[in-house]
């Protein structure tokens, strides 16, 4: 059974840390483009970094970028995302994801994504 399980969420302070990982089992994600979206309440979930199969190429949300990092272990089968300075509203349900597409298209929508996450909470307080 193929399976994508997202670790790392909780509570943290506004201008904290964190790091989620991904671990994938029952297929190999170093076939794949890896991401990770999320979605706030009463919002679409969107693209939030996202990283080829190979990890040379990564592509970030333009709100994150300079404090999120993705970053993945095709050894150990598992996609990390490292959060710093952490807002309020970085506030959402966190998604990993994987799919035979392009950096690009990987973070641009949620459509044709092979594998999906069931999801972590990230809340960031004031």
């Amino acid at each position: 059974q193929s399976q994508f399980v997202e670790s790392g969420g909780g509570l943290v302070q506004s201008g904290g840390s964190l790091r989620l990982s991904c671990a994938a089992s029952g297929f190999s994600l170093n076939r794949y483009a890896t991401g990770w979206f999320r979605q706030a309440p009463g919002k679409e979930r969107e693209g939030v970094a996202c990283i080829s199969s190979s990890g040379d190429s990564t592509h970030y949300k333009d709100s994150v970028k300079g404090r999120f990092t993705i970053s993945r272990d095709n050894a150990k089968n598992t996609v990390y995302l490292q959060m710093n300075s952490l807002k309020p509203e970085d506030t959402a349900v966190y998604y990993c994801a994987a799919a035979g597409q392009s950096v690009q298209n990987m973070c641009a929508t949620t459509l044709l994504k092979t594998y999906w996450g069931q999801g972590t909470q990230v809340t960031v307080s004031s």
